[in-house]
């Protein structure tokens, strides 16, 4: 049986009153609001506020197999990727599966990882977490209870550096293609 509340609710029960609402006030016309944004950098510097971070959720029951994902500031696989990835963050949750290679910044990895791994900053696996092939870290945590097999070394200054050149480089060849 359907109870008449939330989005059931009857019209003329007075939330949605017309004569209540408020409507916005008309804007004044000051020499501000007047003058039009004309230059390329006002126009560019008003798209650098609206960015938000570029999230990718890859949901359960999903698979994305063959791709390669740029461009990605967040990057949460809840499902199975089969792909090649530069981004500033990953996780990948207990059920979620990523097979492939990567480059990040920073990993929590609480689900399974295979392929090639370059974390540019920290590494961190849980402890329902198994990662597994040629993993590279600056630095790592790993809970009791994690699997953590293959080749894995820790990164030094300059590897580092030059992870992360490589990172920048590759952004603006894609960039660069579009």
């Amino acid at each position: 049986m359907l109870q008449k509340d939330g989005f059931f609710r009857k019209r003329d029960d007075g939330l949605f009153n017309k004569s209540s609402s408020t409507l916005p006030a008309p804007a004044v016309n000051t020499a501000a609001n007047a003058a039009p944004l004309s230059t390329d950098a006002a126009r560019a510097e008003v798209r650098l506020d609206e960015r938000k971070e570029a999230k990718l959720v890859v949901g359960p029951e999903i698979k994305i197999k063959g791709v390669e994902i740029s461009d990605c500031d967040t990057l949460v696989v809840e499902g199975r990727i089969e792909a090649t990835l530069d981004s500033r963050v990953l996780e990948i949750t207990s059920h979620g599966v990523f097979q492939g290679t990567i480059a990040v910044d920073q990993a929590e990895i609480h689900g399974r990882f295979e392929g090639e791994l370059t974390v540019r900053k920290q590494l961190v696996i849980h402890a329902t977490g198994k990662v597994s092939g040629k993993i590279r870290y600056a630095k790592i945590k790993v809970e009791e209870g994690a699997e953590l097999s293959g080749q894995i070394e820790v990164m030094d200054k300059a590897q580092m550096d030059k992870a992360q050149s490589a990172s920048v480089s590759l952004t603006r060849r894609v960039g660069n293609a579009a």
